[in-house]
Order: structure tokens, then sequence, then C-alpha cells
């Protein structure tokens, strides 16, 4: 099992596009990570900034207020972005010791800008965190040349395994802030101390039991790090644009709107299309499952209400599904027409 995990602990580096030793994954989903991120780097009384722009912000904002850090927020709409001129004037103002942005914000389909957002963070003394659960593998992230201090994603999105472990990765930077803490962390299972001891990434020669792992979760991250390897990154992201754009101009061609205007901060594994006037979204749905066997969904968080979203990532995402989310739809506008006039 140590071998497995060490395999994984090479995987999760090239997928993340690092040299980081403290790389591991999580015994849980996304949010697990999005947990032990926030746990281990803040202590009581610190001083967080949070870039909402859909749900994920949302979340670690109420994480890091629940431990007890002083949370600013940077707040835009779904489908909304922030400049870097924006975060730096925030940073200097606020003083945080932690950065949180979302770089596949799957609520409104968005991926962010990353370009130069590490540089200001390290500029004014604080950690960058990144949220890449709906883009890795799916949209470029480079964990060390984009100067990212902790980075994490989910294994069920285009990396394709099972539901249940989180990759994560923390820069030299991260592991000074988080191993020279006061106090300790309020999760024990999320501990580091341990989890590093637990992956072995400590130094030390033997590994202490802490947990339980999900080992059949393990066994399926592997083999899912080592497919996106023998496919290579960027092929996998060239593959995703591709089917994306291909679905992207299908849309447009029924008459519909894209909801992220800006064709380059499309988040290609997750399609947001804007609510099409006339029409009650959740009927749309509901026909389309009832008599395609296809499942859309609605918006998640603030972007219910505005947007249907499409999800083609991993084994998922072929130019045959997306032929099928088309006709599906056409025959739903065709049939679910609200106001005639």
């Amino acid at each position: 099992m140590s071998l497995i995990m060490n395999d994984i602990k090479k995987g999760i580096q090239y997928a993340f596009q690092t040299s980081n030793n403290m790389t591991l994954a999580m015994s849980g989903s996304g949010h697990t990570a999005m947990e032990c991120a926030v746990f281990n780097i803040v202590e009581p009384g610190e001083s967080v900034l949070v870039a909402i722009n859909g749900i994920w912000g949302e979340r670690v904002a109420e994480i890091a207020e629940r431990m007890g850090a002083k949370v600013h927020t940077l707040f835009k709409t779904p489908g909304g972005h922030f400049t870097n001129a924006e975060i730096e004037q925030a940073l200097a103002k606020h003083k945080p010791v932690l950065f949180f942005l979302t770089h596949g914000e799957s609520s409104a389909g968005l991926v962010h800008p990353m370009d130069g957002v590490g540089d200001i963070c390290h500029k004014y003394n604080c950690l960058l965190l990144v949220d890449s659960v709906a883009s890795l593998g799916a949209a470029p992230i480079l964990m060390d040349q984009q100067n990212i201090d902790i980075l994490y994603t989910g294994s069920q999105k285009a990396l394709n395994a099972p539901p249940g472990t989180a990759p994560v990765s923390f820069s030299e930077r991260a592991c000074h802030k988080m191993f020279n803490r006061k106090t300790k962390p309020v999760s024990y299972l999320l501990d580091m101390t341990h989890l590093s001891n637990y992956w072995g990434n400590d130094g030390k020669p033997e590994r202490i039991y802490h947990h339980t792992g999900p080992v059949s979760g393990f066994f399926a991250l592997r083999e899912s790090l080592a497919i996106i390897a023998e496919m290579g990154l960027e092929n996998s992201w060239s593959h995703h644009t591709e089917i994306a754009e291909y679905l992207w101009k299908g849309l447009e061609d029924l008459g519909l709107k894209l909801f992220i205007k800006d064709k380059d901060l499309r988040l290609p594994s997750v399609t947001t299309i804007a609510i099409p006037e006339g029409y009650d979204w959740k009927e749309l749905l509901a026909y389309i499952m009832k008599h395609h066997r296809i499942e859309f969904t609605g918006g998640l968080g603030p972007s219910v209400g505005m947007v249907l979203r499409i999800g083609l990532m991993g084994y998922n995402c072929n130019k045959a599904n997306a032929a099928m989310v088309l006709a599906a739809l056409e025959d739903a506008l065709k049939q679910c027409r609200k106001s005639k006039a």
C-alpha cells in the first residue's frame, strides 16, 4: 500500500506540475482537502481573504469563519472574475495570511486567470490557496510556475476516478507556516503533522497508523493518474477544449446564449447556458431526463435560477455525448416553450 501511495504522490506531482514533497491525497472528497488547507494554514484570529464569485468561495469563507479566522471577502456575482489589481488592493488592505481563489468555478462555468496572482500574494507575504476540483485535467494550471502555495482537486471530475479521494499539495512556504503553528489544528483527522507521516513525506523511516484510508479509492486514483500521465496533460487540456468548443457552437446554433461571454474564461469541463427567455428551467431539465435519460442540472448556490449546467469531463467528454446533449436540448426547446408570443 505504501508503494501505491508513493505512485499516487508522483501522479499528483505530474498532474499539478509541481515538485513539492508535501503532496498527498486526502481520505475524502474535495471538501476534505479544502478544510485540510484552511485548518492547517490558518490559526484563530488570523486574517483570511476569500474571493467569492460562486459557491466554492462561499464555502471556504464559512469554513474559515467556523475555525475562528477573521474573514474578508472579495465579491463578484456568478460569472465575474477578479483582476490582479483588485486582488492586490484587497491584499494590501487586509494583510491576510491566506488568499483563496477558485480556478474552476463550476457553479458559474468560469475558469479564472491565474497568471501573476501567486506573485502578488508573495509580495504581501500571503499564501495562495486554489481550488481546481472542476478544472484539473480540463484546463491548464501549473502549480510551481504560477507560484500557487496550496492546490487541491477532487478525484471524480476530469481525473475520472470514483469520488472519495482528494489530491492536495503544499509548497515549502506553506509547510513553513503549517509546521510552525502556535496552536494545534482544530481537526485531528486532517492534521498535516500526522498526514505527512502517513504519506511518507516527513523523512521518518516508519509510517505510523493514523486512520484507515479508502484503499479501493486509492487504487482507482492511482490508475486515473496513470491514465492522464499516459495521455499527457496537454492532450487532456486540448481534448476538453475541443469538445467544449463543439458543444458551445452547437448551443449557439440553437439560439442559446452562453453564460460566460468571454470564450477564454469558459470552463471547458462545465458549460453554463443562460436560461432562455420564456422557459421554466426545471421543466426543461425534467423533460430531458424523462425523454432522453440525460441529467443536466441548474445552478448551484448563488447561480440557481441563472443557468443550466452541462458537465463533459474525463471519460464522459466526447463528441457523441455532446451531440446527444444538443439533440436533447433541441427537442426540449420545441416541447417546453412557455410563452408562445
